[in-house]
């Protein structure tokens, strides 16, 4: 994706170019994990719109903005298949972070949640653990391993986020997200420690202080998420892409956080991704931004909200 015209030249073309140390083979930099398994590299691209949440009141709000999303498509030249799912009910998730008392997790550029789904009031499935190491610095982030020591299976999602601008309509930053996800039954361990995460977690063993310190939820916050699929986004040559809006509310006090709308794309390399999608993505974000910049919230992300419930404001790379 290309960024909005400024007065200066910009040499980053689009979203799905390599950092340029993350290519050099001579810049003295690991090659691998100290396991020898080959670095992970960026598969998906996920787009973001982080969304002011008083617009969203009934679920005909979020269809209302999936008719933007719609015609956006339509002016840039995107294909859109509308999901069925979205004349349904919405689905329902429940979320909560796992952090110290001091947010050394998050303040660290690691996140740590749980996410549990559910049908017709009750839980369905799995909960989910998705652990995460996000950072503007696309080298940092594919060195971190972020795998588990368990003894299940585990997902590694390595991805290009693209954000707004903090503090303008029209461009985007980019953030790197490394995932791991799992399921809460690997972890054997019930005590909620420190030493227990760096068991399971070894990217975590330079943030622990002591053996006793307690991982708890953060700001005791349990978010409950509203999301309905809208359908798929065709940017051409097999770049297709799942999209959806939620809301993020405060379980209980039913408090609306925070808002998104998000597409995703999986591709099996940056070199196999022709210029046209790109430039086709590139173009359909930005304009979605300008057709819905009064339903923007910039300069904040969903994991942030959650973080100042209470209001705190710790340091973090996002």
């Amino acid at each position: 994706m290309a960024k909005a015209k400024s007065g200066k030249k910009n040499d980053k073309s689009t979203v799905l170019k390599p950092a340029a140390s993350a290519k050099n083979e001579n810049a003295g930099v690991a090659q691998a994990y100290i396991d020898g398994a080959p670095l992970d590299k960026v598969t998906y691209l996920e787009a973001k719109l982080i969304l002011k949440p008083d617009r969203f009141t009934s679920v005909q709000s979020f269809r209302d903005f999936g008719a933007i999303v719609r015609k956006t498509a339509k002016k840039a030249g995107v294909g859109f298949v509308p999901d069925p799912d979205s004349e349904r009910r919405p689905q329902v998730r429940e979320i909560v972070f796992g952090d110290t008392p001091d947010f050394r997790l998050y303040n660290n550029a690691f996140i740590l949640r749980r996410r549990i789904s559910y049908v017709d009031g009750f839980p369905f499935g799995e909960p989910e653990i998705v652990f995460k190491f996000r950072h503007p610095d696309e080298l940092k982030a594919t060195q971190m391993d972020v795998r588990p020591k368990t003894a299940g299976r585990y997902r590694i999602k390595f991805k290009v986020e693209a954000l707004p601008l903090k503090d303008r309509v029209g461009g985007y930053r980019l953030l790197y997200s490394h995932n791991c996800q799992f399921g809460l039954s690997q972890v054997h361990e019930a005590d909620p420690s420190m030493a227990t995460m760096v068991k399971i977690l070894p990217a975590l063993s330079t943030l622990k202080k002591s053996d006793e310190e307690k991982i708890s939820i953060v700001n005791e916050g349990i978010v409950e998420e509203i999301l309905l699929a809208l359908g798929q986004l065709d940017f051409g040559k097999g770049q297709v892409g799942k999209c959806d809006v939620s809301l993020w509310r405060t379980r209980g006090e039913h408090k609306s956080l925070v808002g998104e709308f998000a597409f995703q794309v999986q591709f099996a390399s940056r070199e196999s991704v022709a210029e046209k999608p790109k430039k086709l993505a590139a173009q359909f974000y930005v304009s979605l931004q300008h057709a819905v910049s009064d339903w923007l919230a910039l300069g904040v992300t969903k994991t942030g909200m959650v973080y100042r419930l209470k209001g705190n404001e710790p340091q973090s790379h996002e």
